[in-house]
């Protein structure tokens, strides 16, 4: 009853993301989830309309200039943060699956990346929880940390967006940083992010060469497309208008929805399934992956 109340709540529109996310973490260790083993395909569903949602809120010429600023950062940051990883999971002695998957969900795209490789490196269930317990216990930190940080060091909403778009690993976190930040921050925060996301491909690929899988499947981030689809929709059809700020509104209910979800799945099980190692990676990781982007667009932007 407590989960049914807090999600119409969530549904309301009357609470922002990180607090949903909060009264998840709640609910997840006081009442507990009654639907927990739909709980990740629920996410992924929801975090992926909210996202198509959001495309139509943006500006197609707006975007391309935001995913242009954010390439070279995008490129240099994933392939140092892969190559830091495989350095820090040797010298903690971690499994080597788990390593290059927490790596990879550092690198590109947080849980959306570990489920995408997951299966080229032919992970067990526990490597890959291991892996996305990580992830989620950091995503959580940085929505409620990075707009802090933005707002004393002064950044500007076109700094921000791009800031939380390299270093906050999934998606759903980085959209609700930035839609607390800002309209511009969550603008260039989506595209950039989602342009982020595309690396999965080549990443898999690199990865199925590296642990010898011949078959090499790779799991497309269809809504991508569809999220682009919508921002010609709303540049370049004047009908939009009418429609396109509901669209919108729905999307960021889906998206506190999304992180209330994900909050209620992390209950202290799965916390402490992690271990100390795996998350001193993580930890170490996004360390690095956040200071090297905050320096780069303070300093060389």
């Amino acid at each position: 009853m407590i989960f049914g109340l807090l999600t119409i709540v969530c549904f309301s529109g009357l609470i922002a993301p990180p607090i949903a996310l909060l009264l998840g973490l709640l609910v997840a260790n006081l009442s507990g989830h009654p639907f927990l083993e739909l709980n990740h395909k629920l996410t992924n569903i929801l975090l992926q309309i909210s996202v198509i949602g959001l495309g139509f809120g943006m500006n197609v010429n707006s975007a391309l200039m935001a995913g242009k600023e954010g390439f070279l950062f995008t490129v240099a940051s994933i392939f140092c943060t892969l190559i830091l990883g495989f350095f820090i999971g040797k010298w903690l002695d971690i499994e080597k699956k788990t390593s290059h998957l927490i790596s990879c969900g550092t690198a590109i795209c947080g849980g959306s990346a570990i489920a995408a490789i997951a299966p080229v490196i032919k992970s067990d269930e526990k490597q890959t929880s291991v892996a996305l317990g990580v992830i989620f216990i950091l995503n959580s930190i940085a929505l409620f940390l990075f707009p802090v940080v933005g707002h004393w060091l002064d950044l500007s909403q076109q700094e921000f967006g791009l800031w939380c778009a390299i270093a906050i690993h999934d998606t759903s976190s980085v959209v609700g940083a930035a839609n607390k930040y800002g309209p511009e921050a969550l603008q260039i925060a989506t595209t950039v992010k989602l342009a982020r996301a595309l690396w999965i491909i080549p990443v898999a690929l690199i990865t199925a060469v590296l642990f010898k899988n011949k078959s090499g499947k790779v799991k497309i981030p269809y809504f991508i497309g569809l999220f682009i689809l919508a921002m010609l929709m709303n540049t370049y059809i004047p009908e939009m208008v009418l429609v396109a700020p509901f669209l919108v509104s729905i999307a960021k209910v889906g998206l506190t929805i999304t992180l209330f979800l994900i909050g209620a799945g992390l209950n202290l099980k799965v916390l402490k399934s992690v271990g100390t190692k795996p998350l001193l990676q993580g930890v170490l990781l996004w360390i690095f992956i956040a200071f090297a982007a905050l320096l780069s667009i303070m300093y060389f932007n």
